[in-house]
């Protein structure tokens, strides 16, 4: 039995609040069970030297813990950790995945993803609200006349499983995460398409046969969070997807 009484396949309460803050592009608060947060999408109309003259933009996202996210005060960082810079790299690699860059023009989408609140899982909520801020700026910079064309080819959205006590579970929280013998994280386009896959065993090698296990219930997981982002941006989807230009 899960502590907060959750299926092995469950989902903890997700929730994505839309156009958080006024002054960015996009942005989106995303609450995830008890974890929370802020992510912002802003233009820059640069890009970076080695795509300059290419006509192709760039999507990049950074990554911080406010002093108040965990359980005593954690110091403010003003040149990213290793932790963060690993999961700031993974964000942008992630939502670059799912655009067409040379739709974008050369500008820059920056992701500023800030944990108000941590209890596992901070880097897939970045990513699965990254995503629906990143949709919106593109929206707002299309009605702009800045972007001209789509450039969203799919969603994106991420999520962990891990296996505890030798059951496979998805969507860790804190605790979860901290007693794991494997701890993963997925990053998924629809379909059961994958962008990325992390995964560690934290005491003895698991098996193909655990990772598989992770990888459906996550799967199946990313899917919800699929319908989350469609009934959160509503035709705002329509709108900024190629495939429906």
């Amino acid at each position: 039995m899960r502590e907060d009484k959750r299926k092995a396949n469950e989902l903890r309460t997700v929730e994505i609040v839309k156009g958080f803050q006024e002054y960015p592009e996009g942005s989106a608060l995303i609450n995830w069970g008890n974890t929370r947060v802020i992510c912002a999408a802003h233009m820059d109309d640069k890009v970076p030297p080695f795509i300059k003259g290419s006509g192709q933009g760039w999507i990049t996202a950074e990554y911080s813990m406010l002093p108040g996210a965990t359980q005593g005060r954690a110091r403010r960082e003003h040149t990213p950790s290793g932790r963060s810079s690993e999961i700031q790299r993974l964000i942008g690699r992630s939502l670059r995945a799912c655009c067409d860059l040379s739709s974008l023009g050369e500008i820059s989408i920056i992701i500023d993803c800030d944990v108000l609140q941590a209890d596992g899982g901070t880097r897939c909520a970045s990513i699965t609200g990254g995503f629906v801020a990143l949709a919106l700026a593109v929206k707002k910079l299309m009605s702009m006349g800045i972007i001209t064309r789509p450039p969203v080819l799919n969603q994106m959205a991420a999520v962990s499983a891990g296996i505890v006590m030798g059951e496979a579970l998805l969507d860790l929280d804190y605790d979860e995460d901290s007693r794991a013998g494997v701890d993963a994280n997925f990053v998924f386009a629809p379909g059961g398409l994958l962008a990325e896959i992390q995964g560690t065993a934290e005491g003895r090698p698991f098996s193909r046969e655990q990772l598989l296990s992770l990888l459906d219930l996550s799967s199946a997981g990313a899917e919800k969070l699929f319908e989350l982002q469609r009934n959160t941006l509503g035709e705002v989807l329509n709108e900024v997807t190629a495939r429906n230009a």
